[in-house]
């Protein structure tokens, strides 16, 4: 009877433990870090594929950008930079042999301190057409003393924009030009009332072309009184 209690006790005091519980060996310690070490590597490699994908990925859509829209730029800028060649027409300037010019006075007085008006017309008659430049310093009225000697006043004291014509056959241009019976200088002075009122006299006014010289107009005398 007492080996039977013995038995028991010993029953009751024994611990059951769970294969869960169970203590790993050495070298089933070694394999699992190994296993450990080999996943980790495997997840460092698996993302820099990605990150090297993505690189490559966003470089080649740069690429492709820059090759389809940087050429377009490129072809852009070159022809807005490129610079517009001069045209030429071939066209002959007008010359003595096919353009007239005529001046006429609305008076022929004008008082100290007054103002004349000329009627100044350039008229084409050649068989080719011609290039003219009408402006105040392409056709030019000058006034002079009675002998010719004195220039008192010229239209082109002060430049002026050129008015540029093409004059076929028959082609007239008519303007009318104000000359206030003053006195130009050397230098520009575009208020012509600042300018010095000429003397009591007789004065010879005409026209002539500034790039054709040989072609002028009849002499126009007018009396300051």
């Amino acid at each position: 009877m007492a080996q039977g209690k013995s038995g028991m006790g010993r029953s009751g005091t024994q611990r059951t433990r769970r294969p869960g519980g169970r203590k790993l060996s050495k070298r089933q310690r070694a394999v699992y870090r190994r296993r450990r070490i080999v996943v980790g590597v495997a997840l460092l490699v698996a993302l820099a594929l990605v990150v090297f994908c993505g690189y490559s990925l966003s470089r080649g859509v740069g690429a492709v950008w820059g090759a389809t829209y940087g050429s377009v730029d490129r072809a852009a800028l070159e022809r807005d930079t490129t610079p517009t060649p001069h045209r030429t027409t071939g066209v002959k300037d007008c010359s003595a042999k096919d353009t007239r010019l005529s001046l006429t006075a609305k008076s022929a007085t004008v008082a100290v301190g007054g103002s004349m008006e000329f009627v100044a017309t350039i008229e084409h008659d050649g068989a080719d057409s011609c290039l003219i430049d009408a402006s105040d310093s392409g056709r030019v009225l000058t006034i002079t003393s009675a002998d010719g000697k004195d220039t008192v006043w010229t239209s082109d004291s002060c430049p002026a924009d050129a008015r540029m014509l093409l004059m076929a056959k028959g082609d007239k241009d008519v303007q009318t030009l104000t000359w206030g019976a003053n006195r130009t200088g050397s230098e520009c002075v575009e208020n012509q009332d600042d300018l010095p009122k000429v003397d009591r006299g007789a004065y010879v006014a005409r026209l002539s072309l500034r790039n054709a010289p040989k072609v002028v107009s009849e002499k126009v005398t007018i009396e300051v009184q």
